[in-house]
């Protein structure tokens, strides 16, 4: 994916390139791929006298991707740059901007590893002996004051979207963006985990008052010796995906648009993007018109709105316009190919003998009084049109709040008759893109470097409150909870979770909810009741937790009650459990320590048999106190789509019996995960089965606990005998 940045370049065979930082980029094999004669060095070399005067004038192009940052002096480096090129020369440079956005949003600069310092020009970094950073970046009009003086007076730049290392977007200076940008870009991180503000909302405003690019989160600057400069006015990347997969659109001064494959094997995707369009064109759709030429596909520039911001525009004045909209986006759907069946009014809908999986707003424009499509490429046999249209409107919607207040997806779902298998259409909306988009490979690394809206929104409570507060009402939740009466205020989302995490170690006494067509309910056995029944009960007598993500308004409601003795629940905070004393048996002194303190095992123990006790006796050979999570039957029959043979009241009991299980727990069905297994119990080791040993997910889980300081360790079944036989036997003796 870091090869994006250039990709898209059109370099002139058989020149030569100086590359400048680490040898093992995957830049240099794609700038080899396409015959350039690579010369590398470090960005120390730079320094060197006699390596100076052995290229002078020597290089065709000049290659530094986020490297002259690290230089102590970025503009001798570039002075040198400039020495080492010939008369038609040209440098492609790429650096972070120190006001970009993402810094205001709280991610940590990626130098200093600190909030703030490159927004405030490193002012208080590297003043003190201790500082010992390495790098630092530079605004817009630094990087252009260093380019003048070296040397580079003719430059170009573009401004970078989300991340130099990982662009999906690029933007030439003076062009703005004609599309809803925040459906289209995901933000990229250095520290999620310090992120405050959500970046997606930002990018309309910034696009209205023309902070588009003065805050753009990097910069590639194209420079030229003889004053010749790419035609490129903006590039879309998308080389996440599989190579036959795997395009660059770049859009031309001309007013040509090329959509260009990032590898070989993409030519065939282009050859069937073409058949599709004339496909569409036969059922009466409209459609870019194209052609293809080598690796390219070749489209006019279209002058007018995309589908996404027109249908926005219409629901901001307009619901019954939207509405009529949306309609005639549905109808070209079910135009778009024959019918293998028809709607029987099952809910199951129409089935087309073609189902074109792009045709969605974003990759529309409204032309003419219609939708006119573009990026057609994928296309599947005998396809529900209801995967279409949910894809239609999950992607129109994003998770944007204030859309969703103006007409709600979930009515606009009801008006296509698609809630009745709503988790089928979604499902196969996204099995098609997570596979596409190689989702399941790049877990671990989005996970690293993508936002998390809860630890988002847990930032920015912080920031309303002293330390002494946010003390008192986010970390210190369960002061009291063990001695007086503890209630819930809230009966949704966070309660249940609250419930499933913690109602073991603290009771609940009741749930309170401001609406009362809730009370008298139970949630997991607790009654639902009220807010008056604080009134019944004495200060002193009992705490309140709040279990609602806008608790604003309930905290006033409660002060107004005179209730002081609140605190609010923040879901995606690790709250320390009510641990059990750990007793050890006394030894004569000889015994060694075991290797780990906690150990933790998940599982369904149906048939409870030989090998899952010889698995808990090995387990407890290597740790001090062994907690066991059991699987509910709920979970059995969602899960694995069978029906356990133990009911599980009966499973957890059993498992608690054995003398080698110091604690055994239900596993929430809502967080059955090894992260929340982890974040309950904390333990040093997770023990599993060997049949998970290479599985990917099991391997990311072992990486994920391992950067927690935590493990995950493998053992081997028992061959003789396991729960699957036993219940093959049951079910032949049965038969």
């Amino acid at each position: 994916m870091s090869t994006g940045i250039l990709a898209w370049y059109d370099f002139t065979s058989d020149k030569k390139v100086l590359f400048v930082g680490d040898g093992s980029h995957a830049l240099i094999e794609m700038l080899k791929a396409r015959q350039l004669k690579v010369v590398g060095c470090d960005i120390d070399t730079l320094n060197d006298m006699a390596w100076r005067e052995e290229y002078k004038e020597f290089f065709d192009y000049v290659v530094a991707i986020q490297e002259l940052e690290k230089h102590e002096n970025p503009c001798e480096a570039l002075k040198t740059l400039f020495e080492v090129m010939n008369g038609s020369g040209k440098l492609l440079l790429g650096m972070n901007n120190r006001l970009g956005i993402r810094y205001f949003c709280g991610d940590r600069d990626c130098y200093t590893e600190r909030n703030l310092d490159g927004i405030e020009g490193y002012r208080r970094a590297y003043s003190r002996k201790e500082d010992i950073f390495v790098g630092r970046m530079y605004s817009y009009s630094e990087l252009v004051s260093m380019l003048m003086e070296a040397g580079f007076s003719v430059q170009q730049f573009f401004s970078v979207w989300p991340d130099l290392s990982i662009p999906s977007h690029l933007f030439e200076q003076y062009v703005i963006p004609q599309e809803d940008m925040a459906t289209r870009l995901i933000p990229f991180y250095f520290s999620p985990e310090t992120v405050y503000l959500e970046e997606n909302g930002l990018y309309k405003s910034m696009v209205d008052n023309g902070l588009w690019f003065s805050m753009a989160n990097g910069y590639l600057v194209e420079c030229s010796k003889d004053g010749v400069l790419s035609d490129v006015r903006s590039v879309t990347c998308s080389l996440d995906r599989d190579d036959a997969d795997a395009f660059v659109t770049i859009i031309h001064s001309n007013k040509k648009v090329e959509k260009r494959a990032g590898y070989p094997e993409g030519c065939m995707r282009l050859e069937t993007l073409h058949n599709n369009c004339d496909d569409l064109l036969a059922h009466g759709i409209s459609v870019v018109p194209g052609k293809l030429m080598g690796q390219s596909y070749w489209m006019p520039y279209v002058e007018a709105p995309i589908g996404q911001v027109y249908l926005r525009n219409l629901l901001e004045n307009n619901v019954e316009s939207f509405l009529h909209a949306t309609d005639k986006f549905y109808d070209l759907i079910l135009q778009s190919s024959e019918h293998v069946s028809e709607d029987k009014g099952d809910g199951l809908g129409v089935v087309l003998k073609k189902g074109y999986y792009d045709m969605i707003p974003l990759n529309s424009f409204y032309v003419h009084d219609t939708f006119m499509f573009f990026d057609q490429e994928f296309c599947m046999e005998n396809y529900p049109a209801n995967v279409l249209m949910m894809r239609v409107i999950l992607s129109f919607y994003g998770g944007n709040a204030e859309l969703e207040k103006l007409y709600s997806s979930e009515r606009l779902m009801a008006r296509y008759n698609l809630l009745q298998y709503r988790d089928k259409w979604c499902q196969m909306s996204q099995n098609f893109l997570n596979k596409l988009l190689n989702r399941g490979e790049l877990k671990a690394f989005y996970t690293k470097h993508r936002r998390n809206l809860a630890v988002i929104n847990s930032n920015r409570q912080r920031m309303n409150y002293s330390a002494d507060a946010y003390q008192k009402l986010f970390i210190d939740i369960f002061h009291h909870a063990d001695s007086r009466k503890l209630l819930l205020f809230g009966s949704g989302l966070f309660a249940e979770k609250f419930m499933a995490l913690y109602k073991n170690d603290y009771p609940v006494y009741k749930i309170i909810d401001n609406n009362s067509a809730r009370w008298g309910g139970k949630m997991d056995g607790v009654e639902i009741v009220s807010p008056e029944i604080l009134k019944e009960l004495g200060q002193g007598e009992y705490k309140v937790i709040i279990c609602i993500k806008n608790y604003t308004s309930v905290m006033k409601q409660l002060d107004k009650m005179g209730v002081t003795e609140y605190s609010i629940y923040d879901a995606n905070r690790e709250y320390p459990r009510k641990m059990k004393p750990i007793v050890q048996k006394a030894s004569d002194g000889g015994s060694k320590p075991k290797k780990y303190h906690v150990g933790y095992i998940a599982g369904v123990f149906d048939l409870f048999h030989i090998g899952h006790l010889n698995m808990f006796k090995r387990a407890k050979e290597q740790c001090d106190y062994l907690i066991v999570g059991v699987v509910s039957d709920r979970q059995v029959r969602e899960g694995k789509k069978v029906e356990p043979f133990v009911p599980f009241e009966e499973r957890l009991e059993m498992v608690r019996s054995c003398r080698y299980v110091d604690e055994a727990n239900e596993i929430p069905i809502e967080y059955p995960g090894t992260d929340m297994a982890w974040k309950l119990y904390h333990f040093d080791v997770q023990f599993s089965g060997s049949d998970y040993e290479n599985n990917p997910t099991w391997l990311a889980n072992k990486k994920w606990l391992e950067e927690r300081g935590s493990t995950l360790v493998f053992f081997p079944y028992t061959e003789q005998t396991s729960s699957t036989k036993i219940k093959a036997l049951i079910q032949k003796k049965l038969l």
